[in-house]
């Protein structure tokens, strides 16, 4: 059923991630006319990256709202975690039970692509689109595409993430450095390449910490193994050391050196590694207040983004989805406008919460902290 705020407005979403395609599917459930905007060429297009824990209390609200949650358990799985030190010795796990299986379950990413996508309309999303231009004319804007392509909406959700060209409308902050640089790769035969490493450490996820700096695995559901080092990084140390990811022999070469004090366990799974990269990690502060704009919002990392540590980027993004929806929906504002600035003012809470979360979770685990330590910050 329409509500006044979406009948006859186009609607258009600039990302084809987890948080534009949720809002997509809300609104058009709700009898919206929106059309998502994804720069991949095509619907099989692989996202990188490993499993993402949706949390009960933020990220699941936006799925049950979608609709979605049937669907999300038949991907979804509760998933252990495994502490190490640098020496290789598992010092804790923290194992769901049946009283919080699914408060934080893993999901592929591909998986909820996968979900979101069977479930929108014919058409909904435009491939290969990637935005290279935007400009507001009178109460419209015009979107311009790499492909060459132009169209029109009267309402703009931004979701396409940290290096959004179109959040310009919204705020004039660059992302700042977090101060911190990540490693990652994947070993897509582990049972064959290093059969010791699930025996081992098992097929959920596993942490390790020492020397201020951080590995961890996340295990895919088709049993593949992604892994991520971290490591703090200036900006001096980004501009001086260029890593040739195409070149799996320098990269192992730089990480065996990184971790040379570090159990051979580490060395052997770099040394069947593959499909690396390595960017540092960035963060659009919440501190700062946006600039007046109209009929144009932010959600997921285009509005909040922040480093991966605490779990919270894709739950605080789909927080985004449910809250703005919810918005747009529910009959109780007059303007779209209005409903913006009451997502913005809750999510500016919420979302700001969490990165100050994020940062005290980055500190802790580039530090000289033990696996008994993280576990304890969590609960508390």
């Amino acid at each position: 059923m329409k509500t006044s705020l979406i009948e006859n407005k186009k609607i258009a979403i600039i990302g084809g991630g987890p948080v534009g395609l949720t809002t997509a599917r809300i609104l058009q459930i709700n009898g919206a006319d929106v059309t998502v905007y994804e720069r991949d060429i095509n619907a099989q297009a692989r996202t990188s990256g490993g499993t993402l824990d949706i949390h009960a209390g933020s990220g699941q609200y936006a799925i049950q709202k979608a609709g979605l949650m049937e669907e999300f358990y038949k991907y979804a799985r509760p998933t252990g975690e495994k502490m190490a030190d640098m020496h290789g010795n598992i010092n804790a796990d923290e194992m769901p039970d049946e009283t919080n299986a699914y408060s934080r379950p893993e999901i592929d990413r591909n998986d909820l692509r996968k979900i979101m996508l069977e479930n929108l309309q014919e058409n909904t999303v435009v491939w290969d689109s990637q935005l290279i231009a935007i400009e507001k004319i009178e109460n419209e804007y015009i979107l311009k595409f790499k492909n060459g392509t132009t169209t029109k909406a009267d309402f703009v959700i931004v979701a396409n993430g940290g290096r959004s060209n179109a959040r310009k409308f919204v705020s004039d902050q660059e992302p700042q450095l977090s101060g911190t640089y990540i490693i990652q790769g994947e070993i897509v035969n582990p049972d064959q390449d290093y059969p010791e490493f699930k025996p081992k450490y098992g097929n959920g996820n596993v942490m390790a910490m020492g020397e201020q700096k951080m590995f961890y695995t996340h295990t895919m559901s088709d049993g593949s193994v992604h892994f991520g080092v971290s490591f703090k990084a200036d900006e001096n140390w980004i501009l001086n050391n260029g890593i040739n990811f195409e070149d799996d022999k320098v990269v192992i070469s730089f990480l065996n050196e990184t971790f040379k004090n570090w159990s051979d366990d580490y060395k052997k799974f770099f040394a069947v590694s593959t499909e690396f990269s390595g960017l540092p990690l960035r963060l659009f502060s919440l501190e700062e207040d946006w600039k007046e704009h109209s009929n144009i919002t932010l959600v997921g990392d285009a509005a909040h983004l922040m480093p991966p540590f605490a779990g919270e980027g894709v739950n605080m993004g789909l927080f985004d989805a449910f809250h703005l929806t919810e918005n747009l929906t529910n009959g109780k504002f007059e303007t779209i406008d209005d409903a913006i600035q009451d997502y913005e003012k809750k999510m500016f809470g919420y979302a700001l919460e969490a990165q100050r979360m994020t940062k005290r979770m980055e500190d802790l685990l580039h530090s000289d902290i033990t696996a008994e330590d993280i576990l304890n910050s969590r609960v508390e």
